[in-house]
């Protein structure tokens, strides 16, 4: 019997590859997910673009359930099956969509009357019912339960005789969250919405372009980072581009666009290696974790230091920052190793006979009593969500007897769920929504000393280098930038 671990994090997007004028673009699309791989770990795909015998343009496909090395572990598929000089990838954490659904599985291709046209989609329509209905209703069939498939109806279906011009009416059409990369037969079209919730880099290897959700994609395959595709803006590579180095961009809002990132790619999603937002990511992290020392800190309760410890690995950062800004209010710290976390568990494990939970935090996670016996220890965490797996981590921590465990939260409690991308669980199963916010409670339930999370507002200071009116934080204010269907749920498209 095998237990699928169930984190008490946020879930991922998705992430998104493309280039153009490479001739080994399938294996440079490979190592670009590899990049990606924490944006998505159910499954994924690449498309590549090959001129046949015949010199007509031809799409090759490979997709497949599980992590990219599991499904391209045979290299032949990158070297004899996905031959092409372009190609786009997409590793998938469901958000609309079933995703026991092998169908759901992105790149999608579909050849229509202008050609082929493939597309990879990271973030969440809102409008997606509406226009699915419309569209069934005019005749269309779906082949998937996802809202990708929609932008990919909405071209085929769009009488204009330019593929660009069609993807620009659709785009008009769509809302909410999506950062796409688009392959055609003689381009590779990238486009991000008009908030820029996601987010989405140009790169530049050798002689080809590169679009990537992030730029650690870039780093991997020693690209060139040159600019973010804009809020609101599409960009379209081709031959011309290779030739004479000009990108062609469109902007598709004649207004001046209400940029929303989500906050939460600074506090989790994103690698700290990363630039989004035109910040890096290990920057805002740390800036996170001083703050919440600032408004939060621990200090000594005898004369030994107190031992700042993060939960790894996306904490880590937050940690040093916390560490560094609790020394310079003068209170005796040292950060420290004090959870080692198992990079081999995979997406499954054999389930003994102990409780689910528990056993999954002992096989994810394990103390170092040495470091944390006797001592003042903080543990500093980016989020929570249902608290059932934190609960047991503190479990583990409490058994190396430490003098006492302080629990530092780097973003605000969750109270209402993701419309653009991130799944959260029902609002019931949400820890600050089924304790009515009480921090005190929460703070029982899970059986720490002390409990605090920064509040929204200083959140915000923390990374406001970037705007602090530029950032979507619905998650915990309930303030939603796009108006949604608050009793949509993606569970009525699930097969």
């Amino acid at each position: 019997m095998q237990y699928k671990f169930i984190s008490d994090k946020p879930k991922c997007f998705c992430g998104v590859f493309g280039i153009f004028g490479s001739p080994t673009s399938a294996l440079e699309t490979y190592y670009g997910l590899h990049a990606l791989q924490h944006r998505g770990q159910e499954a994924c795909g690449i498309v590549t673009k090959d001129i046949s015998k015949k010199g007509k343009s031809i799409f090759l496909i490979h997709k497949g359930v599980g992590l990219v090395s599991e499904v391209f572990e045979d290299s032949n598929i990158l070297s004899d099956e996905l031959k092409g000089n372009s190609a786009i990838g997409h590793n998938r954490y469901s958000t609309t969509g079933s995703s026991k659904s092998r169908k759901n599985i992105q790149p999608f291709v579909v050849n229509y009357r202008l050609g082929n046209i493939a597309i990879a989609h990271n973030g969440n329509l809102t409008n997606a019912k509406k226009l699915r209905e419309e569209l069934v209703n005019e005749g269309a069939i779906f082949q998937t339960t996802s809202d990708t498939e929609v932008i990919l109806h909405l071209i085929a279906r769009s009488r204009l005789d330019d593929q660009v011009d069609q993807i620009k009416e659709a785009i008009g059409r769509i809302e909410g969250a999506y950062s796409l990369v688009i392959l055609t037969d003689d381009k590779l079209i990238a486009v991000r919405d008009p908030h820029g919730f996601r987010p989405l880099s140009i790169g530049k290897l050798n002689s080809s372009y590169i679009i990537a959700s992030e730029t650690c994609a870039f780093d991997i395959v020693t690209a060139d980072f040159l600019r973010e595709v804009e809020p609101g803006e599409l960009v379209v590579i081709d031959n011309n581009t290779l030739n004479k180095g000009e990108i062609k961009s469109f902007y598709f809002n004649d207004d001046l666009p209400v940029r929303k990132y989500c906050v939460f790619e600074f506090i989790y999603f994103s690698r700290p290696d990363s630039f989004i937002f035109g910040h890096n990511v290990d920057k805002m992290r740390r800036r996170l974790g001083k703050s919440l020392a600032r408004n939060h800190p621990v200090y000594n309760e005898d004369d030994k230091k107190v031992i700042v410890i993060s939960v790894p690995d996306s904490s880590n950062t937050t940690a040093l920052g916390y560490q560094t800004e609790l020394e310079k209010l003068g209170v005796e710290c040292r950060l420290e190793i004090g959870l080692i976390r198992s990079h081999y568990i995979g997406r499954t494990f054999i389930q003994p006979g102990q409780s689910k939970r528990e056993i999954g935090v002992r096989i994810k996670f394990n103390t170092v009593k040495g470091v944390l016996e006797g001592r003042t220890v903080v543990i500093v965490d980016d989020s929570i969500v249902r608290g059932t797996t934190s609960k047991q981590l503190v479990k583990l921590i409490r058994e190396a007897n430490p003098k006492s465990i302080h629990l530092r939260i780097s973003s605000p409690p969750i109270t209402h769920p993701c419309f653009y991308g991130m799944d959260f669980p029902s609002k019931e199963e949400l820890i600050a929504h089924r304790f009515n916010n009480n921090i005190e409670e929460i703070r029982k339930y899970l059986g720490v000393d002390t409990l605090h999370y920064l509040t929204n507002d200083e959140m915000l200071e923390a990374v406001s280098e970037a705007g602090k009116d530029n950032f979507c934080h619905a998650c915990f204010s309930g303030n939603y930038p796009i108006a949604v269907d608050i009793n949509f749920n993606k569970e009525i498209y699930e097969v």
